[in-house]
């Protein structure tokens, strides 16, 4: 079952997190940036609630994706992620099933284009592509076609330019 975040599934949430995101170098002191990029998220005024979602499986929260505010050039666009999935569930279409309602959402709220970083193979199959297809700049050229985006129905010409991540991102 997917469902809109609640505040009560914040300590859940950043354990997943913490979870998905470890390496070798993370610990309890210094957690994955995803950890504490997603605490100030939810913290801002870029969160947009109905596209913060969990993937819940016998009433535990096991994915989790958030959506925030962002900008091409002068226009409204979405910036999904983090995208978690705990290792234990990867590979059963959980984080597929988050993005897929993700654009779902966002498409049915009028939203425009939905830009991501991540591996082309995974999100060319709901029909991301390399930003620069769209005429969206990267804030950084190094993330070259890992620099993802997806222009729904609401997406006009203005969705060109360079795009910006909400603020928290600047932060990283």
């Amino acid at each position: 079952m997917i469902r809109p975040f609640r505040p009560g599934d914040r300590a859940v949430v950043e354990r997943l997190l913490a979870t998905a995101f470890e390496t070798p170098a993370t610990t309890a002191d210094a957690p994955p940036i995803e950890v504490g990029l997603n605490t100030a998220l939810l913290g801002s005024d870029a969160l947009i609630p109905h596209l913060t979602l969990v993937a819940e499986i016998d009433d535990e929260v096991v994915g989790y994706c958030i959506s925030t505010r962002a900008t091409i050039g002068e226009a409204e666009a979405l910036g999904l992620g983090p995208i978690g999935v705990l290792p234990s569930h990867q590979g059963r279409g959980i984080g597929a099933a988050l993005v897929a309602e993700t654009v779902r959402v966002a498409d049915e709220h009028g939203e425009a284009v939905i830009v991501l970083l991540g591996d082309p193979a995974y999100y060319g199959r709901f029909g991301f592509v390399a930003g620069s297809q769209l005429g969206i700049t990267a804030p950084d050229a190094g993330w070259r076609e890992y620099f993802q985006a997806l222009r729904l129905a609401a997406a006009t010409d203005a969705h060109r330019g360079r795009f910006r991540y909400a603020r928290p991102f600047d932060e990283l």
